[in-house]
């Protein structure tokens, strides 16, 4: 028994990991079997994250080491060692872009969790990487020892299906019909935004992946795959496969902050929000939705809880938002306790008087009731979430800490 992993093999260029490490495992000698391969997200801020920042792992049956050892060498050198260094520059993103670098590592017992937890919540080197039996590569090692280490307790499924053509920037078809009919079948979770029907389950850019569609078990997902596969507007496929995976795990989350508002800032234009508290500073974009929507609604004085990942800068991009209590936006004259009467104020010190009756009481403000646009907690719209994030609508209960 041992463990497989593989990461980098892609760029903006083309190529897919997955489509990489589907070919390796349908390539294993005899004596060897391959478990159900598992695709972990990781940190989505790490320097030289790959287009998706997943990494593969998978557990092999093996008799012979050895002979498993030499198929591995010869397998990379074929396949793998020719793809680095590849780059293309992007057209849509200012985020520099790293060449790949492709990286596989090998262990014979699977290490434990604590290099996933760090890879998934920060960024973190191979040097602190568990020892393996053997390694090939550069930087991609990172994440195929992070996607070993994954101890798949929090897991969701994902087929994806492969283009048969290999011209890439081609546009895909999809059934859009079949895609109606999946979703709203048990177990296909994530694959269609509830707001405008679009789908969310085909890849932007070149990739040989015509689409990955997610599911609460297996079977949901291969079932809801090979009903893509074979409905009449699906362009072919050469190739489909099963992973395992911690999407929607809500794995890259620490826990839920407690803190107090002391400005606000809002970009004019774009909407953007910069939530200075009493800790870290909150950020959350337009795209948000009703994220941003309730950040731009807060004041000084309020207190939330928030839920995030902390980007280098330090500041804190929100991904859950909660008001507990908020200060009052406006404040109103009381009324005449006999007129019933909106008092008015007669001057500055002189107190308010009542226009009806003419009583008179000293100057006073009441605070006017208001309701945030957003009592309970609220989550980026479907397709404005990260791959780890995990619907609010899949938690028993959020408790603040």
């Amino acid at each position: 028994m041992g463990w497989l992993g593989l990461d980098d093999t892609d760029s903006l260029e083309g190529g897919c990991t997955t489509a990489t490490f589907h070919a390796l495992l349908e390539g294993l000698p005899p004596g060897v079997t391959a478990g159900v391969p598992r695709l972990v997200r990781l940190w989505p801020f790490a320097q030289r994250r790959t287009r998706g920042n997943a990494a593969l792992a998978v557990e092999l049956q093996v008799d012979d080491e050895d002979s498993l050892m030499q198929h591995l060498d010869a397998w990379w050198t074929k396949h793998l060692e020719p793809l680095d260094g590849a780059f293309e520059p992007s057209s849509i993103s200012e985020r520099p872009q790293s060449p790949a670098s492709p990286g596989m590592m090998y262990y014979s017992e699977r290490p434990d969790a604590q290099y996933y937890w760090e890879a998934v919540r920060g960024e973190v080197d191979i040097s602190s990487a568990p020892l393996p039996t053997k390694a090939w590569g550069g930087h991609g090692k990172i994440g195929a020892a992070a996607a070993v280490s994954w101890p798949g307790e929090t897991t969701t499924w994902e087929a994806i299906a492969w283009r048969s053509t290999e011209d890439t920037i081609r546009q895909r078809s999809i059934d859009m019909n079949a895609l109606l009919e999946i979703d709203g079948w048990d177990g296909v979770v994530l694959s269609r935004d509830p707001r405008n029907g679009s789908g969310l389950i085909a890849p932007r850019g070149r990739s040989p992946v015509l689409f990955g569609v997610r599911g609460t078990s297996f079977t949901a997902a291969e079932a809801a795959c090979q009903h893509l596969i074979g409905a009449p507007e699906t362009e072919s496929v050469s190739a489909w496969r099963v992973f395992q995976t911690n999407q929607a795990s809500g794995d890259h989350l620490s826990g839920i902050l407690s803190l107090t508002v002391n400005e606000v800032e809002i970009h004019p234009v774009r909407k953007h929000a910069h939530v200075h508290t009493d800790g870290p500073t909150l950020v959350s974009y337009a795209e948000g939705g009703p994220v941003n929507s309730l950040a731009r609604w807060l004041k000084p004085g309020d207190s939330i809880a928030v839920a995030g990942l902390f980007h280098p800068d330090g500041s804190l991009h929100v991904e859950r938002l909660k008001v507990e209590s908020w200060v009052a936006r406006n404040r109103e004259r009381p009324l005449c306790s006999s007129c019933r009467v909106r008092l008015k104020s007669m001057g500055k010190g002189q107190g308010l008087r009542c226009p009806s009756c003419k009583a008179r009481t000293p100057d006073t403000w009441l605070d006017v009731p208001i309701q945030p646009p957003f009592i309970e907690w609220v989550e980026p719209p479907m397709d404005a979430r990260r791959h780890l994030a995990r619907p609010l609508a899949w938690e028993d209960g959020i408790s603040t800490t």
